[in-house]
């Protein structure tokens, strides 16, 4: 069967507008519209039948039943749901009403095609209220994750929007002791502040184990900036409440969801956060970064470089010290889950490894050690031994009692920093 023919059946199967027409016969010839495509085959019926040119009003059209003809409306109904945010791409999606869905069937059946012929009325709909959108917004489409996503629910002649979130990566230093990276609830009143009628007597009812936190210093400037509803702060890993993040510092990154801005200077956005956190953390290399970059960062392979200033429980010599560091050093370490987390943690062996050692003793009760270990090595158990839970130790090579009484991260380092290469970016 020629092309005249088929569309000559399809024609045939009642009023059809040229929108509906052109979608059977979608995989012939490019850089046509569906619509421009029927109304070119109902022209050359008309001139080889030699019969006057006859249109279909897409509001007659039993197929989309009018929906065709309504690209426009959906379009201008679509930048007015989504309002003002700042935005350079999206995507359209569209629920169509089963009885469309089985019209589009009917009619490649009636017109003796395979069902599966041509294009969905989904696909026609998403392209011609996209580009419209596009011309109006000045913006692209993007299949992947964009700025914006746009639901047109036909059925219910709805249009949903969502703002899809925004992401802000760059590496923190904690430059004081006791705050943690993120909040923290009080396990005993989960927050609240209160147990039942009184005060919570585990966090003096503040709901918190801690005032503030690298999180509270930070997302909140993040999400000021960029106008959203709600910040998450996401670390690659975490240092003890304790510690302190110094070196190269953290990565992280910041979620904002709902931006109403996305273009942003992030050098000054650096600058406020740092202002703002009054010297107790301080951020550097923020960069606008991809939706992927979360799990990246999360997920990220790290080892971590460590010094300690540790105190012995008796006197210790040089030499001692330093063959006990050179057998840590290139040591493979098991540690059982430690005494201080074994409440939130499931016990279990962790096999990690010591990738350097050194240390310097200060006077015969106290040293300097610097580790730089696998991620996951439990620093302060490597000194102490924790009841014989890690092995070796520091303190069981040195044979007396050993501790951490400060500890400092002095960099996090990824395989090949994979987290930082530019196609991650989009600055």
């Amino acid at each position: 069967m020629s092309i005249l023919a088929e569309a000559r059946a399809v024609i045939a199967a009642g009023p059809v507008c040229d929108s509906c027409v052109g979608r059977v016969f979608a995989d012939r010839s490019f850089g046509l519209s569906n619509d421009e495509r029927g109304r070119s085959l109902r022209t050359a019926i008309a001139l080889d039948d030699d019969e006057p040119y006859e249109s279909v009003d897409p509001e007659e059209c039993w197929v989309c039943e009018g929906e065709c003809g309504r690209f426009s409306e959906w379009a201008d109904r679509a930048v007015e749901a989504i309002g003002d945010p700042e935005f350079s791409t999206y995507q359209v999606g569209t629920k169509t009403p089963p009885l469309i869905e089985e019209n589009d069937e009917l009619l490649r059946m009636d017109a003796g095609l395979d069902v599966d012929r041509g294009e969905l009325f989904k696909s026609n709909f998403n392209r011609e209220v996209g580009k419209r959108i596009g011309q109006r917004t000045g913006t692209d489409v993007d299949f992947g994750r964009p700025d914006v996503q746009i639901t047109l629910d036909i059925e219910n002649d709805r249009v949903d929007t969502k703002i899809n979130s925004a992401f802000i990566y760059g590496r923190y230093r904690k430059l004081e002791r006791d705050i943690p990276q993120t909040e923290w609830p009080c396990r005993e009143c989960h927050g609240s502040g209160r147990k039942g009628k009184r005060p919570c007597d585990h966090c003096d009812g503040e709901g918190y184990l801690y005032p503030e936190s690298v999180e509270q210093l930070t997302a909140p400037v993040v999400m000021d900036v960029m106008d959203g509803t709600e910040a998450t702060f996401h670390g690659a890993g975490r240092e003890d409440v304790d510690a302190l993040m110094l070196g190269t510092g953290r990565p992280f990154v910041i979620e904002v969801e709902e931006p109403h801005r996305r273009t942003i200077d992030t050098e000054r956005l650096e600058g406020d956060i740092n202002a703002f956190a009054e010297g107790k953390v301080e951020v550097e290399g923020l960069r606008l970064a991809d939706y992927e970059m979360v799990e990246r960062v999360k997920g990220l392979d790290a080892s971590k470089t460590y010094r300690a200033a540790v105190k012995f429980d008796a006197d210790v010599t040089d030499e001692e010290l330093q063959a006990a560091v050179e057998e840590l050093d290139g040591a493979t370490i098991e540690q059982y889950t430690p005494e201080r987390v074994d409440h939130r943690r499931a016990g279990l062996t962790r096999v990690r490894d010591v990738l350097g050692a050194s240390a310097e003793l200060d006077d015969p009760r106290h040293a300097t050690v610097e580790i730089h270990g696998e991620g996951g090595l439990y620093i302060k158990e490597l000194v102490s031994g924790d009841n014989d839970r890690t092995e070796p130790s520091l303190a069981g090579l040195l044979e007396t009692e050993a501790v951490v009484t400060d500890l400092d991260v002095t960099a996090v380092e990824g395989v090949d920093e994979p987290f930082e290469r530019e196609e991650y970016f989009l600055d």
